[in-house]
């Protein structure tokens, strides 16, 4: 199952922004944590440069 490795490092990175921060009901007079509430958005902006980097790396 070496096809699934890719999707599990990704998956490991974004439990990793998950993990700086959860949300908490009631705590909506804090100020925006991007780590908290743009956590999933950070992490797949990452990956899709990353694969972009890498396609345009093979095509050279």
């Amino acid at each position: 199952m070496r096809g699934l490795e890719p999707l599990r490092r990704a998956l490991r990175v974004v439990d990793w922004f998950e993990a700086r921060g959860v949300y908490v009901p009631g705590e909506d007079n804090q100020p925006v944590s991007p780590w908290r509430d743009f956590g999933w958005l950070i992490a797949s902006w990452l990956i899709t440069v990353g694969l972009f980097v890498v396609f345009f790396a093979m095509a050279a």
